[in-house]
């Protein structure tokens, strides 16, 4: 089994404007949620938030949890999402980054990954001091809702021990959108394709910015994939994936049955065996079948 992790693509739309309300016209409200795009071979990724922090016009604004929140973002994938932050009224204006508070110290369990049934502690380096932190700016317009979805990568954010160390580490691999501009992808994979000479023991299909775009692993080199996510069979008996919270806009779906070889350390390449264009439009769900 090889976790990955690598560099932070993340998506944000500025100046965003959502339905009115009667609030003080120097205010807007701020809303905020989690979903997760999945990792190879484990059974449960747990994080601890105890809090959001954001830096605002003039000021930081804190929002601590009256008890810490225990996530497993393996159960937020696809289209699934988690509230982390309901609406709140905040100053209309430009912000600079969202911070989320976790418990997640080196050899403590508050945090946590399962693996074949055993528990480790899963560590994010210095994240006592700094979290998980999102450093792209957005604009809270006044009377408005700003409406986010923070997607966790895990294929690109959890990796092995190293150094004889018994703890995972989770490096923050985060990619933010606005709700009111995201759809959906989904579709149903040929079992021939999964099957195919030299295929892993995971699939999994890559999205790729525009149409056409040229397809590569996760190798910290462009072009990388905007996120990944895993084939498996459904309720129908049928292998499918899905894409939740994508930006409105043009992409490149590329399927490949080596998913599981793909390590950002290792010059290893893995073949995509089939691609296709994909439109995505708000508040829609685009199907692409291969």
């Amino acid at each position: 089994m090889k976790l990955k992790h690598g560099l932070v693509l993340a998506s944000v739309l500025l100046a965003l404007a959502g339905c009115k309300s009667d609030d003080d016209p120097e205010s807007g409200k701020l809303a905020l949620a989690i979903t997760d795009a999945p990792v190879d071979g484990a059974e449960a990724v747990v994080v601890e938030f105890t809090g959001i922090e954001v830096q605002g016009p003039g000021e930081r604004l804190n929002f601590d949890f009256d008890t810490p929140k225990t996530i497993d973002l393996l159960q937020l994938t696809g289209d699934e999402s988690l509230e982390l932050l309901p609406e709140t009224t905040v100053t209309a204006g430009q912000y600079q980054w969202i911070r989320l508070k976790v418990n997640a110290e080196q050899g403590v369990t508050d945090s946590y990954i399962d693996i074949d049934g055993a528990r480790y502690s899963l560590y994010v380096p210095s994240g006592a001091q700094t979290g998980l932190k999102l450093n792209r700016p957005f604009t809270i317009a006044a009377g408005g809702i700003t409406d986010f979805t923070i997607d966790f990568d895990l294929r690109k954010s959890v990796h092995e021990p190293q150094n004889g160390s018994g703890d995972y580490f989770l490096r923050p691999t985060l990619r933010i959108v606005d709700n009111l501009e995201v759809g959906h992808i989904n579709g149903l994979v040929e079992e021939t394709l999964l099957n195919a000479e030299g295929c892993s023991e995971t699939s999994g299909v890559y999205l790729f910015a525009g149409y056409d775009a040229e397809t590569d692993d996760i190798d910290a080199n462009e072009p990388e994939p905007i996120t990944t996510t895993t084939v498996e069979m459904n309720t129908d008996g049928f292998y499918g994936y899905e894409i939740g919270f994508v930006q409105a806009g043009d992409y490149t779906l590329a399927f490949t049955c080596e998913a599981a070889n793909d390590d950002p350390e290792t010059d290893d390449a893995i073949t995509f065996s089939a691609t296709q264009n994909v439109t995505v439009s708000a508040g829609e769900t685009a199907t692409v079948d291969f």
